[in-house]
């Protein structure tokens, strides 16, 4: 990945010389006809396109955004409801992750969002223990981990 965004900047600085303009609306041009030539040229290439990769990043991103914001609904409705009857608790999520940055991630995202607290990662990594704030069913709280953050995360990293 590393090597075609250097390949991209270099055709991007190489085109701003060519063309003899050096603006930054010259250096997007080569920019984009980097991209597009390191798309046209990926079965050469032995990883894969890098801006793939990027677009994946910024799901994971907008998917953590639209979780924080639902669960702060959540919170702030449970707040203010006159009977408080949530049934707090901890579960344990298996996981699938393996590399310390994946699960480092997952637990990062799980403790920003509102309601979910990351407490431990078992010795082996292959469960992560997390206190949750309202639990009606374990498994759709498993699943629904599962189904979002961590698939997004081995997508963006694999």
């Amino acid at each position: 990945m590393s090597l075609q965004i250097i390949i991209n900047l270099v055709v991007a600085i190489m085109w701003m010389f060519l063309a003899e303009t050096y603006s930054v609306v010259s250096f997007l041009k080569g920019f984009i006809i980097g991209a597009l030539l390191l798309f046209l040229l990926r079965r050469f290439i032995p990883d894969a396109f890098y801006l793939n990769r990027l677009w994946k990043m910024i799901k994971l991103m907008f998917l953590f955004i639209k979780e924080l914001f639902l669960s702060n609904i959540d919170i702030v409705m449970w707040v203010y409801k006159p009977r408080k009857d949530f049934q707090p608790g901890i579960f344990a999520l298996p996981i699938e992750l393996k590399s310390n940055w994946e699960i480092t991630m997952l637990t990062s995202l799980i403790s920003l969002t509102p309601g979910t607290l990351s407490v431990a990662v078992s010795e082996n990594n292959e469960v992560i223990y997390i206190h949750a704030m309202n639990i009606d069913d374990t498994e759709t709280a498993i699943e629904s981990i599962k189904m979002s953050f961590e698939k997004a995360i081995m997508e963006v990293t694999r």
